[in-house]
């Protein structure tokens, strides 16, 4: 039995993580911490964890938590994370991070996050999208990919690996949930219902992320939109002249880059936030403009499950040795 520490465990993605590791027949909860519910129940906290969990949430040194896992999952805000993998993996508890502080090489975080990087190593992490890195198996410290770059991403690793691709254009819709559980003016009822609010339209830091993925062009803009959970992307995928190809092409190469991808789901038509709320599946499906360079291809997640605590599982299963769909094999929710 794998002893798992889930360390930020009252936010949105920590929440998650709790949800699915209970549902996991090889995974015990060892150790939930939260500074502000230290010492209540995470299922009085949270009462839809009732009566699964009946651990309290704890605040206590990182050396403890080592010591009583076999992995754990930082699911702390940017910049606080790199106050606790050094430890962990100084005691030799493996470590999956959901902040953006591995992502990144530090140079490149301190430039877009515009803080210091504390961690005096230059770690090296496993950028944790399986799909395109199966050495997350043999990771010890894995950067779980922010949630908008995992359905970029994958919406147009297939095109890019053929080397066909100019440019890319990322437009995003995503639930309220991505932007944590702590409120914002987006966040505020009366300013998102009814709207879609464009934010950092050309300057988001998830950007980094995708450009070092896909090394193409790359322009993102994210917008937030009156949903909880999910992102919808839309890619603007622009060929080369050797690129151009006919729709069964197309479909070949997709199915043959994800031939063996049990959490990708290839559509015909457009896909829809609410065929993959709740589950760790992502929707792709495409159409090509007549008479012209473009090919949109539209992506499908849930922000919460495979952009966040969903794909972090389906790394820890690797590494473990695993089936990937382990704690995750389950249908979407609908409506």
């Amino acid at each position: 039995m794998i002893k798992a520490g889930i360390i930020g465990g009252a936010g949105y993605t920590g929440l998650e993580l709790v949800r699915l590791l209970l549902m996991h027949p090889e995974v015990k909860i060892s150790v939930v911490t939260s500074r502000r519910y230290k010492g209540k129940k995470v299922s009085d906290v949270n009462p839809h964890l009732f009566p699964f969990i009946e651990l309290e949430y704890e605040d206590v040194y990182t050396e403890e938590i080592a010591d009583r896992s076999d992995i754990a999952f930082v699911a702390v805000p940017h910049g606080s994370a790199m106050e606790y993998v050094p430890e962990l993996m100084a005691r030799g508890t493996r470590v999956i991070d959901l902040s953006a502080d591995y992502r990144l090489k530090k140079a490149d975080y301190e430039r877009i996050y515009k803080r210091e990087h504390k961690d005096r190593e230059e770690r090296d992490a496993v950028y944790g999208l399986t799909e395109l890195h199966p050495e997350v198996a043999d990771a010890d410290l894995v950067a779980n990919p922010g949630c908008y770059p995992t359905g970029a991403i994958l919406a147009v690793a297939p095109l890019v690996k053929e080397g066909i691709v100019k440019q890319v254009v990322f437009d995003s819709k995503s639930g309220i949930s991505g932007g944590g559980v702590e409120p914002s003016e987006r966040s505020h009822f009366p300013n998102l219902a009814e709207n879609i609010i464009p934010y950092e339209v050309t300057s988001h830091r998830h950007v980094a992320e995708m450009r070092n993925e896909l090394h193409v062009k790359v322009s993102f803009t994210p917008h937030v939109i009156p949903s909880i959970r999910g992102i919808l992307t839309t890619a603007h995928v622009f060929l080369d002249d050797s690129g151009l190809k006919t729709h069964a092409e197309l479909e070949g190469i997709y199915k043959q880059f994800y031939d063996d991808k049990i959490f990708i789901r290839l559509k015909r038509g457009t896909p829809s936030l609410s065929s993959v709320r709740g589950t760790n599946f992502c929707d792709i499906g495409f159409e090509i403009e007549e008479k012209s360079d473009r090919i949109v291809v539209v992506s499908a997640i849930d922000n919460l499950v495979k952009g966040g605590a969903g794909q972090a599982i389906q790394n820890m299963n690797l590494m473990f040795g695993l089936d990937e769909r382990e704690g995750l094999w389950s249908p979407g929710l609908a409506p």
